[in-house]
């Protein structure tokens, strides 16, 4: 798999739920502070904000401990500059002269991809890359309940994963030796995904996976695991799920979407997506995504 191809999977994959948005103004010396648990875009309107940071490589990594995470060696963000954390730890920042921020709390759902996610991003040069979701973030925020024009939640949804999928792509360009997206450098393994991309409703079983990587099944899994963090099974289900939203989203029937992947009832296919992304299929069509958190 090629990294831009790694790059569109990832993001095309990614599903976030925002909260409610605030601005906050940090008087000189002020600190911003986000509690373990929660994920949010922090986006710089004006100022800067400074710190430093852990060694922390990923979420599983000391998501106990409850420290206070902090910028990378004293690194300065500056206006139109955004910081993303996971919510794996607790994040302190402060700004020196004064800064005023968008703060959008996040729900993200966890795939392969924003599982291999280090928990803090910072993207520096935001607004020069991307000047239209830049401008996006600036404006975030869901309307109080009982105000606000109807669809409002699913428009300012929309806008926030915007602003998130852009955010990543601007880091992932800047990453010299990204870890993400996560890619194999094993050419059976990426044979592997490459077979599950091309058909999900096939019945995939770990003797034929196996197969496909010239390995045998109990190396087969460990190694997929290693690789990928997760079972063959469930990354053949993952893969399935994310093809069932592009096809429901796209009008297709949940019938005709069950069966091009593979399912042997509608009910089970159902019971699948439903535990997979907490709605129901014809909700999801209907919807196209479940609006509360």
């Amino acid at each position: 798999m090629t990294p831009d191809a790694a790059l569109e999977r990832a993001l095309s994959s990614i599903d976030v739920r925002p909260g409610h948005a605030w601005r906050q103004s940090l008087a000189a010396g002020g600190t911003l502070s986000l509690k373990r648990g929660e994920a949010a875009i922090v986006y710089l309107r004006e100022g800067e904000i400074t710190g430093r940071t852990g060694a922390r490589s990923a979420c599983t990594v000391d998501a106990a401990s409850g420290e206070a995470a902090t910028l990378d060696g004293g690194r300065t963000l500056l206006a139109g500059d955004a910081l993303i954390s996971l919510g794996c730890h607790a994040v302190a920042v402060s700004s020196q002269s004064g800064a005023e921020v968008t703060v959008v709390p996040l729900e993200v759902v966890p795939t392969l991809d924003t599982r291999a996610l280090p928990p803090l991003i910072f993207v520096g040069g935001f607004a020069g890359a991307e000047p239209a979701a830049a401008g996006l973030a600036a404006h975030l925020g869901l309307p109080k309940p009982g105000t606000g024009r109807q669809g409002d939640e699913t428009i300012c949804r929309l806008m926030v994963t915007t602003v998130l999928l852009s955010a990543l792509r601007t880091w992932a360009s800047t990453q010299r030796e990204a870890s993400w997206p996560p890619l194999s450098d094993d050419p059976f393994l990426t044979r592997v995904v490459a077979a599950v991309a091309d058909d999900p409703g096939h019945e995939w079983t770990l003797d034929q996976l196996a197969a496909l990587g010239a390995m045998s099944r109990s190396v087969f899994a460990a190694r997929f695991r290693e690789v990928f963090g997760t079972s063959p099974a469930s990354y053949v289900t993952e893969v399935r799920m994310r093809r069932a939203k592009e096809l429901l989203d796209a009008g297709t029937s949940v019938s005709e979407t069950s069966r091009s992947l593979g399912y042997g009832s509608d009910e089970g296919f159902r019971r699948a997506f439903r535990r997979h992304t907490g709605v129901a299929p014809s909700a999801w069509r209907t919807a196209g995504r479940p609006l509360t958190v």
